[in-house]
């Protein structure tokens, strides 16, 4: 285990992690642990999230496999072209 200082914790934030503590009755350390977990996606159910997910949408299984099959003509090599 590393130990890890933060330094300049904004009031608003240092509040909201105060709060947090005395309402799930944990220690600051523990506290801040469990939510660095659970906004990297280590914790049980929870998923990383990156900030892309809204402006890369999302793919059925049926949009992936009509993709491939329309860039599929992409991967032929014209071995004239490379001669």
């Amino acid at each position: 285990m590393r130990h890890l200082t933060v330094r300049n914790v904004p009031d608003d934030v240092a509040r909201l992690l105060a709060r947090e503590t005395r309402e799930t009755g944990r220690s600051l350390n523990q506290t801040v642990i469990d939510l660095l977990r659970r906004a990297l996606g280590l914790a049980p159910g929870a998923q990383y999230e990156n900030g892309l997910r809204e402006l890369a949408g999302g793919w059925t299984e049926d949009d992936a496999a009509e993709f491939e099959n329309a860039t599929r003509p992409f991967e032929d090599v014209d071995d004239e072209m490379w001669k």
